[in-house]
């Protein structure tokens, strides 16, 4: 008899209160909850704070055979959920995250419990073009031989550079903090399983039902985003009902790294509206 995994998730902020405010943080693909270190703090003033490792990265498990696709993660993420039951939910994503918002949202709504709100920063929406770095970790041969010969650092290190606007934005520090998770055991075989499935053979179907999500949206863009590129924002500021879509200057694909307080005080501005 299997189980499902239980992802890691730390709490911080406000006690969870049936009137408070509850904030659900979603990493992208290769990233963990140590992305979000800039919002915390302005989060955790405002309300119950929830950050959760997604299955395969950060402090989660990272078992050979998994629910690695999107609409896998969105189930394991509901059990969080569940487990918690906030009354008032600010859905957070970025990327691949941003994927999975996506999925919760509709899922919740099915549920009579939809969230109050949500934000994504440059989330996955549409069918797109697979960057070059999850394009190659879709070989996990080839993945695993350049990992063990150039090493986990360094790839991260390049991987970063490549989707930021300014590389000087990359720091010893950020390359630390996203390549940390990778030295544990199995944590490369996951993210190159992960990045097999990371177009559920759905979207079609899904993206049909974006319209039906009416809840305040934020869409949070860098103008040049290699990765997820702006018309994903566009074509997600036509298709909700109740989006908005703010895009930052010489910004790539991380605006809480790059632009962390710029970033910060569209998501504020949006709250307090």
């Amino acid at each position: 008899m299997s189980t499902r995994p239980r992802l890691h998730v730390t709490r911080s902020g406000r006690p969870l209160h049936p009137d408070g405010e509850t904030f659900l943080l979603l990493h992208g693909f290769g990233g963990s909850s140590f992305s979000w270190r800039w919002w915390t703090p302005a989060l955790e003033h405002r309300g119950h704070v929830v950050q959760v490792d997604l299955l395969g990265f950060g402090r989660s498990p990272m078992p050979v055979e998994g629910p690695y696709d999107p609409e896998g993660q969105a189930g394991l993420v509901l059990d969080v959920l569940d487990g918690i039951d906030p009354a008032r939910l600010t859905i957070v994503g970025h990327s691949f995250g941003g994927a999975i918002s996506l999925l919760l949202a509709l899922e919740l709504q099915e549920r009579g419990r939809a969230p109050e709100r949500l934000v994504l920063v440059a989330g996955v929406a549409y069918r797109q073009r697979i960057p070059p770095f999850v394009r190659i970790a879709r070989y996990p041969r080839l993945g695993q031989a350049l990992s063990e010969l150039v090493g986990v650092r360094t790839i991260m290190a390049q991987a970063l550079r490549s989707v930021v606007f300014d590389t000087t934005s990359v720091t010893s520090e950020l390359v630390t903090g996203y390549a940390r998770p990778f030295t544990r055991e199995g944590a490369i075989r996951a993210v190159l399983t992960c990045a097999t499935r990371i177009q559920p053979p759905r979207m079609d179907a899904i993206t049909a039902l974006y319209p039906r999500l009416s809840m305040p949206t934020l869409l949070l863009w860098g103008r040049h985003d290699p990765v997820v590129p702006p018309w994903v924002g566009a074509r997600l500021a036509h298709d909700l009902p109740n989006a908005r879509l703010r895009t930052l200057e010489r910004c790539g694909h991380l605006p809480q790294e790059e632009l962390p307080e710029a970033s910060l005080a569209e998501v504020e501005a949006f709250l307090d509206s």
